[in-house]
């Protein structure tokens, strides 16, 4: 499979050791995974066509998986994390295709998913409204798509104190907030941002609600179909 030739995403890519160290770290947002999928699940029905973008590790989508009848694909432009999650699908004895891609060039016909669903990852797109006219495309007629990301305005108090929550080591904590304070805070969009790439894109807009630390945007794919 190809994958763009031109880099998707923005500063050093999640490969090896930084991937795996990744995924260790967020394994202490299990319940927060679970919660989330939970809450997807109740709004989906039986059968539904699922696509996460950048599912890293795959915490999330195994735990989805696990809550219904739902056909569920995964792509990410991390080989390492495809290799993660497939391990993690296995563990969990669900069934999820996941596979190396970009968000940006997405390897799926038109109209291939009913719900689309983007975590704590598109703020590290480098082509943010490219990756909006993907998800459309990819989307049936009425399908809905879902990103969650940090919020531009977070205060780093209100960082360390969800990192502190987490339970991670000390050791995990410190380099989780200089991750926050140095690279992803400065690469988070606030709510006027994402509404004017919603209307830049094929949506035109977009719904957004505000949490702790973090943004929930929704769009929908309106057009009837022909």
């Amino acid at each position: 499979m190809q994958v763009a030739s031109q880099k998707s995403w923005k500063g050093v890519g999640m490969e090896g050791w930084m991937a795996r160290w990744y995924a260790r770290t967020r394994q202490r947002d299990m319940g927060e995974f679970q919660q989330q999928a939970a809450a997807v699940a109740q709004a989906l029905p039986p059968g539904a066509r699922v696509l996460e973008v950048a599912p890293g590790p795959g915490y999330f989508a195994v735990e989805l998986a696990k809550l219904g009848d739902f056909k569920i694909t995964g792509l990410d432009v991390s080989r390492t994390f495809v290799e993660i999650a497939t391990d993690q699908a296995t563990r969990g004895g669900v069934a999820i295709d996941f596979r190396l891609g970009s968000a940006s060039q997405m390897p799926f016909p038109e109209r291939s998913f009913d719900f689309v669903y983007c975590s704590a990852a598109f703020k590290n797109f480098s082509e943010p409204v490219k990756a909006l006219d993907e998800m459309h495309r990819v989307l049936r007629p009425g399908g809905q798509a879902l990103i969650v990301d940090l919020r531009k305005d977070v205060s780093l108090d209100e960082v360390d104190a969800y990192l502190q929550r987490s339970g991670r080591s000390r050791v995990d904590a410190w380099m989780g907030s200089w991750i926050f304070r140095h690279m992803l805070v400065k690469r988070a969009y606030t709510g006027p941002d994402f509404r004017r790439m919603a209307g830049q894109s094929r949506f035109g807009h977009c719904r957004i609600s505000v949490g702790p630390i973090g943004i929930e945007v929704r769009l929908v794919r309106s057009e009837p179909d022909g």
